[in-house]
């Protein structure tokens, strides 16, 4: 029975020990990628993610050199690819937006003036005919045509 107290104590003691070894390289080899800047990591993160989630090595391999690719021709992660082309859509949509709101007004702002002009017309004319109409009443004229 001791014997078996000492073996159970002994693989504690060993469990503890090769966990605090496993948390002592994770917490070096995470410093070094965060203290030293080492960005490539990033590239890593993704594939990693891919492979963990869907449990295909394949899919992750393929994600890996497309961004190699993608980051070897443009200079940028596909990330910053991605952002870049969705913020330039976006002004893109403002200006045309702006352009379209621009082209409505000046094209109401025209047909008002057109509208206020024949409505000037119609309006002279009416005022004409009553004065015409109160001349002829005056003078006591019918229906006579220049």
């Amino acid at each position: 029975m001791n014997k078996l107290n000492i073996e159970t104590k002994y693989q504690i003691t060993y469990h503890s020990a090769m966990r605090f070894k496993l948390f002592r390289i994770l917490t070096i080899t995470l410093s070094f990628f965060f203290l030293t800047g080492f960005v490539p990591i990033l590239s890593l993160v993704g594939p990693s993610v891919t492979a963990i989630t869907s449990g295909s090595i394949y899919k992750a391999s393929a994600q890996f050199i497309v961004n190699k690719h993608i980051e070897k021709e443009t200079g940028k992660n596909s990330f910053a690819l991605i952002k870049e082309t969705l913020v330039n859509e976006e002004i893109d949509k403002k200006i045309e937006k702006n352009s379209f709101d621009q082209d409505l007004r000046q094209l109401v702002e025209t047909r008002i003036k057109m509208t206020r002009k024949k409505l000037d017309n119609q309006n002279l004319q009416k005022l004409l005919k009553k004065r015409i109409k109160v001349t002829r009443s005056i003078l006591n004229i019918k229906d006579i045509t220049q």
